[in-house]
């Protein structure tokens, strides 16, 4: 005798609540482990990157002290220059007021201009002209003054004029200004 209608059919432990929920814990679980595994490449990458941005620092610290050194360089370069630009102009105005000084009576053959001193060569008609015109504005500039002379052919003396500024009074003067 048979109680049923249908057929009955051959059950599995395996029902399909339990595919479901074991299709969902899978896909769970693939999940969590790309997650983990995109969370250990972003860490490493992050490392990786950390290091070279270090390298890069340490390089442009390099770099920058390189270029500290450079810029003393060339500040200390550029004070040369102005420093040799500035005696280049008091030379070339102390040229052009000894020019200035000797009269057109005086003829100079020579010139040598020293850190403390002049030495001049030249030509004169006579001793007078030479004293009164050359060799007064030149006692007013320096310290010590010797003139010698010797005959020309044509009458005229050859003169040379040996002048020159103590050091100690210089010195002195500058002394004074920094004071002042």
């Amino acid at each position: 005798m048979k109680y049923s209608y249908i057929k009955p059919r051959a059950k599995s432990a395996i029902t399909s609540e339990i595919k479901l929920l074991v299709s969902f814990f899978s896909m769970t679980l693939v999940m969590l482990f790309l997650t983990y595994g995109f969370l250990l490449y972003k860490d490493y990458t992050f490392m990786s990157d950390k290091a070279a941005y270090a390298q890069e620092r340490d390089n442009l610290a390099t770099v920058i002290e390189q270029m500290k050194e450079e810029i003393s360089y060339i500040e200390k370069q550029n004070l040369l220059s102005q420093k040799i630009y500035t005696q280049n102009t008091v030379l070339k105005d102390s040229i052009t007021n000894l020019f200035d000084l000797v009269p057109q009576r005086i003829t100079l053959s020579e010139a040598k201009l020293m850190k403390n001193g002049l030495i001049l060569y030249g030509i004169t008609p006579n001793k007078e002209v030479y004293s009164f015109m050359l060799q007064a504005p030149l006692r007013s500039i320096f310290h010590k003054t010797y003139s010698s002379f010797y005959p020309a052919e044509n009458g005229w003396l050859h003169f040379v004029s040996t002048n020159y500024i103590d050091e100690e009074d210089n010195l002195l003067d500058m002394e004074d200004e920094d004071e002042n």
